[in-house]
């Protein structure tokens, strides 16, 4: 598919945002005052910067709020209901926090419960769509989670628990590529199921169905070549978990902190236009890519 910046932006930014909101509200690190209101506006402008991204891949923009009407079959409305309420639960704890040098510690766990609520949800938009056997896998939600609790660890200054959960979410998202790669062969999808031909033999594209290519060719069939995915992969894996365990394991510094707040953002972008880059659509068979 279509790797839009809009959407990469999204669910790089707010996922990181909302993982440390979520830390934010399970007490770590146990700040207050200016120091809590450092912690908070940064996860404030990841998350809420995220979710702005993502309005610019719409058509219309204008109708984002529509969004919100939809929650009985929608995970992007859900979405949206979970995002809201994260927000507004985290608000109340950061000013206890900012303004009364207070903490609720079980106003806290709700609005950490509903931040991961939240990412799960964002991961739901795709993992439901088995028109995307790449996507289509409960090891995408178990991918969001774990680099939003990863991430969230970094940005809170939790050494001890970042060297772990950065490791394992390495470990889900190799799985998950070598998983992914096989993925829509597995499926069994093919021209001949696409099309409900393959009774009558063999079954191929005669020629284009188009002259120029139309909006599902621009969006769904974009291709990238295996050499330049496994050198991203690669990249992806060095900045987004590698440097970042090394610079943490590095005598605290708030130089080589930022270093490894820097680094994991630009593998977790490079490992989100991945994301969509490799996706194949199934609607790409209609058009004679295998």
């Amino acid at each position: 598919m279509h790797p839009a910046p809009s959407v990469i932006a999204f669910t790089t930014l707010s996922g990181i945002g909302f993982g440390l909101l979520a830390w934010l509200g399970l007490g770590l690190p146990p700040v207050t005052g200016g120091t809590a209101f450092a912690f908070f506006t940064i996860a404030y402008l990841l998350a809420a910067g995220g979710l702005v991204a993502s309005t610019f891949h719409l058509g219309h923009p204008e109708r984002a709020l529509l969004a919100f009407t939809q929650w009985r079959t929608s995970w992007l409305s859900r979405e949206a209901w979970a995002s809201v309420a994260a927000l507004l639960v985290m608000a109340v704890c950061g000013a206890g926090a900012v303004f009364f040098d207070t903490r609720i510690p079980a106003l806290g766990w709700i609005g950490s419960a509903l931040c991961m609520l939240t990412v799960w949800a964002t991961s739901m938009i795709y993992a439901q769509l088995a028109t995307v056997p790449r996507w289509n896998t409960p090891l995408t939600p178990v991918l969001f989670l774990s680099l939003a609790a990863a991430g969230g660890a970094l940005l809170a200054g939790q050494p001890d628990f970042a060297l772990v959960l950065l490791p394992l979410s390495g470990v889900v998202q190799v799985v998950w590529w070598v998983r992914g790669d096989r993925a829509l062969a597995d499926s069994r999808t093919d021209m001949a199921s696409a099309t409900g031909l393959g009774g009558t033999g063999r079954v191929r594209a005669f020629e284009p169905p188009h002259t120029s290519p139309n909006y599902l060719m621009r969006e769904m069939v974009f291709r990238i070549g295996r050499k330049h995915a496994l050198k991203l992969r690669a990249l992806a894996l060095l900045l987004g978990y590698v440097l970042p365990c090394l610079l943490l394991l590095i005598p605290f510094s708030h130089v080589f902190a930022a270093l490894a707040v820097g680094s994991h953002l630009g593998g977790v972008a490079a490992s989100r236009w991945l994301f969509f880059a490799e996706a194949e659509h199934v609607v790409g068979l209609y058009y004679g890519k295998s």
